[in-house]
């Protein structure tokens, strides 16, 4: 039966054509995007584990950045604690020069540690990274090193601690040695005892300082590699894959010009009736 006023096959192929420029628009989104999952309504369960995950990401790379600064202030705090192990082990090499000396090689060696003294002091001074200060006091410094998030969704923070290194304390004892006034053996053991103990402290600072710094730069090399896991894993649920977009778009606009072609005959299906009149 042929209608004039319902053409059955024209809305057929006009229904076709609809869902074939709706698949068409939604390929050249994803193109233009490169984001096969750009919002709940393609994938609701992925959509909200990939938003989760990249805030966690986020938060990482936050961290990592605040990780950069307490590694810099370590590390200058180490090289801090490493000078004046030199600056230490040179002054009780010179204690040792003068054990039973005359007064005029005390004195003259005593001056040397005052030299001595003094670098120590302005090293220990310049040992600070942008007013961070870890040579100068002891107490625990306590650092978050990352986030962690439970299965019910509950997040909290992981850390690590380290200690301050009081090289100050150090270097005031060393300062205080005074070889001139050492008249006896058993005063200038007493100086040399001195000066090999506050060595074995400074010894001990630039080593507590350099298993800080170390510990530091690996969790920082963690997350890292943990970031661009996170960030690789949500680009594996979102991220459009090209080839087959690129594929797909040529196929739906063949397909597309195939339907509007398909939907000019249906359209001119009617004008056959006219001859049914002549």
């Amino acid at each position: 039966m042929s209608s004039i006023l319902t053409n059955h096959s024209a809305m057929t192929a006009l229904s076709t054509l609809r869902q074939i420029n709706t698949s068409l628009s939604d390929t050249q989104s994803r193109i233009s995007t490169g984001l096969q999952i750009a919002s709940g309504k393609d994938n609701a369960a992925y959509f909200s584990i990939s938003k989760t995950m990249a805030g966690d990401s986020g938060m990482y790379k936050a961290i990592d950045e605040n990780l950069t600064l307490q590694q810099n202030a370590v590390s200058t705090a180490r090289l801090g604690a490493e000078t004046v192990v030199d600056l230490a082990k040179d002054f009780a090499e010179r204690v040792a020069f003068a054990q039973g000396g005359t007064q005029e090689v005390r004195d003259d060696v005593q001056a040397e540690l005052d030299e001595l003294a003094a670098r120590m002091s302005t090293t220990i001074a310049q040992a600070t990274f942008n007013g961070t200060d870890y040579v100068n006091s002891t107490g625990a410094v306590t650092v978050v090193t990352g986030i962690s998030r439970s299965t019910t969704g509950v997040i909290a923070t992981t850390t690590m601690t380290f200690n301050m290194q009081d090289l100050g304390a150090i270097q005031s004892a060393m300062a205080a040695v005074d070889l001139s006034a050492a008249t006896t053996t058993a005063l200038q053991q007493t100086a040399l005892q001195t000066a090999e103990t506050q060595l074995s402290a400074a010894i001990a600072s630039a080593t507590a300082l350099g298993i800080a710094e170390r510990s530091i730069e690996t969790q920082k090399d963690f997350l890292g590699e943990l970031t661009d896991r996170l960030d690789s894993g949500i680009g594996s649920m979102i991220d459009a894959n090209m080839e087959e977009e690129a594929a797909r778009l040529q196929a739906l606009q063949v397909q597309q010009q195939l339907a509007t072609q398909s939907l000019s005959i249906a359209n001119s299906a009617p004008q056959n009736i006219l001859s049914l009149f002549r």
